[in-house]
Parts: structure tokens; sequence; C-alpha cells
């Protein structure tokens, strides 16, 4: 019934805007984006430009309120279990109303906290300042 209804279409079109929105974001902040962008609600990211693997990232990116997958990227040398990707999507944060504004903040955000990645006092306040914003934009009004 959801797909059906004609704001659905405007939905889906504000996913895949905030993809594209938070892929070029995160490549300003030196971030190496598989395939140089998207066209569809994913990302997949090769941590190795950031000297870390999939496995760290994920756990550093939900230490600061951050959801992601580790992930295989393209040739990877790595392990499945412990791989160089990670894979980030769109759908939850438009449902909570996120638009391209707010895609700067994620990437921002995902910078900062693998900067802070040892500074448990730094991920903390990361961790907050993420529910801070998602109380901003409950998913349910």
């Amino acid at each position: 019934k959801e797909a059906l209804q004609p704001q659905f279409k405007d939905y889906c079109r504000q996913i895949i805007k905030n993809a594209k929105a938070l892929a070029e974001e995160l490549q300003k902040r030196g971030f190496k984006v598989i395939g140089g962008g998207t066209d569809n609600h994913l990302l997949l990211l090769d941590m190795t430009a950031k000297q870390t693997t999939g496995k760290e990232a994920e756990t550093v990116f939900e230490d600061a309120g951050v959801y992601t997958n580790k992930n295989m990227i393209p040739y990877d040398t790595r392990k499945p279990f412990d791989p160089s990707g990670i894979r980030i999507g769109t759908p939850a944060v438009t449902t909570r109303g996120f638009k391209e504004k707010e895609m700067e903040f994620c990437a921002q955000h995902m910078q900062d906290a693998l900067e802070a990645k040892d500074d448990e006092g730094k991920k903390a306040e990361l961790k907050e300042k993420a529910k801070e914003l998602a109380l901003k934009y409950p998913i349910y009004n």
C-alpha cells in the first residue's frame, strides 16, 4: 500500500539524493567511495584510504552512533570477517526526514569518529551529538 502512494516516489527520490550527497561529502573528507559515487540508496567505502579496516570502522562508527556494515570491496585482499570496506545506506535517515544538509553532518561525524577512535570521551560526545540529531528527526511524529 505504501509503495502505491504518490509521496512514495518523492521519498525514493530523496533517498537517492541523500546517498549522492553523502558520497560527495565523504569524498571531500578523503573517503574512497567505490565506483566514485552511487545511483541508488547504498554506498560502499574502501576504508584502506583511512588506514583502517571495515571491521574496525564499523565499530568506531557504531560507538559514535552511526550504523554501517563491514563489507568486502572489489578485489579485496582481506577476509570476509575483517574486510576492507563498509556499506552504508540512506533509507533509514531519509525516513527520519534528513535531507542533503544533514548528509554533510553525517559525513563530518564519520570523519570525526575516525579521528577520535582511541578517545573514549570524544566518542561519547559524538554519540550524544548523533542522538541529539536523531531526536530532532523522530521516526514517528
